[in-house]
């Protein structure tokens, strides 16, 4: 497999998984400005989205999509234990919470990314987040990851989307619970080894 990842982009997440399950891969850089990848590519071959992730499978299909590339490669190491078995209630949770991550906190940061938006709008941005913020300060209240005892490739998700916060002037500080989950996450082996690799941390 080789995954098309851009630094600290969305593709940090199945990084993470990739890493978390010993399987092989690879990965490749790409400008998300001038869509090409470090070998000098048109990603947009790859993928017509132009955006990251993108992982190609060994048959030569391409998937993407966060949620669903993370569970892909989850499915792929069972014994990795970073998703629920197919089918059970518990994977559906995890699917609950993906979709949750993808669709009302990682989408939420989008106006703050944006130069062209005003004020007002990156002011409601803020707002929808700390709500955000205060749900999954609940959720993780008194356990260590969004399931429970298990980190998943949800955690992978969520560690990804929140490690934005400092560049766009949100304080995680005010919730404390989310420092905490941030700084055990962040000192995973498997999490520094992705970290590293896309030269985010020393």
């Amino acid at each position: 497999m080789k995954l098309y990842y851009s630094p600290g982009a969305c593709s940090l997440a199945p990084h993470i998984a990739l890493c978390e399950t010993g399987l092989p891969f690879t990965t490749e850089k790409v400008d998300l400005q001038t869509k090409k990848t470090a070998s000098g590519a048109d990603y947009r071959q790859v993928n017509a989205k132009g955006s990251v992730p993108a992982l190609a499978l060994d048959d030569g299909q391409v998937l993407t999509e966060v949620a669903v590339v993370l569970q892909y490669i989850a499915d792929r190491k069972p014994d990795a234990h970073l998703a629920p078995a197919a089918g059970s209630l518990e994977r559906y949770r995890l699917m609950e919470l993906l979709n949750y991550v993808a669709t009302e906190v990682h989408k939420g940061f989008s106006p703050l990314w944006n130069p062209k938006a005003s004020a007002d709008w990156k002011a409601g941005a803020h707002a929808n987040l700390a709500a955000r913020f205060d749900w999954l300060s609940s959720t993780l209240k008194g356990k260590p990851y969004l399931m429970g005892a298990q980190f998943s490739v949800a955690d992978a998700y969520l560690f990804t989307v929140l490690s934005w916060s400092s560049h766009v002037g949100v304080e995680l500080a005010k919730w404390p619970v989310l420092a905490a989950y941030m700084s055990e996450i962040g000192h995973r082996p498997k999490v520094e080894q992705a970290l590293r690799e896309e030269g985010l941390i020393s």
